[in-house]
């Protein structure tokens, strides 16, 4: 049956792009971290919607499983193989139609990365809404079915606030296409925003209509140094009067000096300080001096600062914040958990932190960064594989006594299917079952992920 399989995709398909070749077939079945890893029957590359519709009848038809990926810069095991599946590689869908100017919107491949999509649209005036260091790997489509989040979510929110419209092949090979992107159109369950999301469960997303933002030529950069999470979460509260505010990056003086040895960074400051946040505004016209009134009006909070309106200074300020991921992973393969609580509980969870890492893995080393302003905290955990279960579990009971998520913006994936009911209740849950059961009931798209 596997040959027969394989000879049906490859019909579909083409000989170069149904592979087989184990030592080809490797790159596929883990994730850029190393922590994941799976072993994939073979690995499917269709061009467009019509062959995954195909693919996915044909694997239907077969029995087999099938896992969807895109760049595979996720971080919760969602992208990689179960064993003896099928990899579903979306990177050849990547088209970008012409900006539809008038309704600021664009229709684009989801195997288009981030990056393509804004260099195709920032010629003409426009942005996407949602931006992070991954930028020049993570495909569209993955980023939608992930609800991606990043350094924007403050100004614009997350991915399923882009999504104005996609088109989707279902498990069975049926298509689901709503790509008008009207602003109204009040006619029943929204299709878009449940496959927004869904990390793959429900469908395979093929195409995307993105709303489009205002690219906002005049920008600023400031570094400010505090003395704590509470503080930072102060500073965060004045600078949100500036109407500009654009992002909100948040970081400690342990991660700062991870990045400064791995990229040779200089110093922000003459003297280190406990804790750093970053914020950026963007306007039509220079917004700097908006926001240094508000770093101003912070008072006692703020220890040192500096901003930068420059091309230059704005990327060597967002270094010392982007680089933090590439540095964690350089220092070895870190136990990742993006979680979020509320702000007025925040610091208090931040502090608590340390203490329960250690009593899960001692010997590990705890660094912390992420988006301040939606109480987003990246928990990176060095030196402790070994407990990653134990870890974890800590970490999201943890989150979960102070009301908080134990999924902020890379979703559950595999990593923490067994968590969910920390964060979703039992009614819940068997709602998302049961509409799972619907669509997919043969359980053979992304199975294990998310639920």
């Amino acid at each position: 049956m596997t040959d027969d399989l394989v000879a049906a995709l490859r019909a579909i398909v083409g000989e170069a792009h149904a592979l087989t070749d184990p030592s080809v077939v490797a790159s596929y079945e883990s994730d850029w971290t190393g922590r994941f890893r799976g072993t994939a029957r073979c690995v499917v590359r269709p061009a467009s919607t019509e062959e995954v519709a195909a693919v996915l009848s044909a694997c239907l038809a077969a029995g087999v499983a099938v896992c969807v990926q895109g760049g595979n810069t996720g971080l919760v095991g969602g992208s990689v193989p179960v064993d003896g599946a099928v990899l579903l590689s979306l990177l050849r869908i990547a088209p970008i139609e012409a900006v539809d100017e008038v309704a600021a919107q664009v229709t684009v491949g989801a195997g288009a990365t981030l990056a393509a999509v804004q260099q195709a649209v920032r010629p003409l005036g426009f942005d996407v809404g949602v931006d992070f260091a991954a930028r020049e790997s993570c495909t569209v489509g993955g980023m939608a079915s992930t609800n991606a989040g990043g350094e924007r979510v403050l100004r614009y929110g997350t991915m399923r606030a882009q999504v104005v419209g996609l088109e989707a092949v279902l498990p069975d090979g049926a298509v689901v296409s709503r790509l008008a992107g009207l602003p109204k159109d009040n006619t029943g369950y929204d299709v878009v925003s449940l496959l927004a999301g869904a990390e793959g469960t429900l469908g395979v997303i093929t195409k995307l209509r993105l709303r489009l933002v205002p690219l906002l030529p005049a920008r600023a950069v400031a570094l400010v140094a505090v003395a704590g999470t509470a503080e930072a979460v102060e500073l965060v509260r004045a600078v949100r009067a500036v109407p500009s505010l654009e992002a909100a990056e948040l970081f400690y003086a342990d991660g700062l000096e991870l990045v400064r040895a791995h990229t040779n960074l200089p110093a922000p400051f003459a003297e280190p300080h406990p804790a750093y946040v970053l914020v950026e505004c963007a306007d039509r016209e220079d917004p700097g001096d908006d926001l240094l009134s508000a770093i101003e009006a912070a008072g006692d909070v703020v220890l040192d600062a500096t901003v930068a309106s420059d091309t230059r200074g704005r990327h060597a300020l967002w270094t010392y914040r982007e680089a933090h991921t590439e540095s964690i992973s350089a220092a070895g393969i870190p136990v990742k958990l993006d979680v979020a609580v509320p702000l007025a509980a925040f610091a208090d969870c931040v502090a608590a932190l340390p203490d329960t890492v250690a009593a899960a893995a001692p010997a590990s080393r705890l660094i912390l960064f992420g988006h301040v302003n939606e109480g987003n905290l990246h928990v990176n955990i060095l030196d402790a594989l070994d407990q990653d279960e134990a870890v974890s579990d800590a970490v999201l009971k943890l989150v979960a006594s102070f009301g908080g998520s134990i999924s902020a913006e890379h979703g559950v994936g595999r990593a923490k299917r067994d968590w969910l009911p920390l964060s979703r209740s039992a009614t819940e849950i068997a709602m998302m079952r049961s509409i799972k059961e619907a669509v997919d009931p043969a359980g053979l798209l992304n199975p294990g992920v998310l639920l």
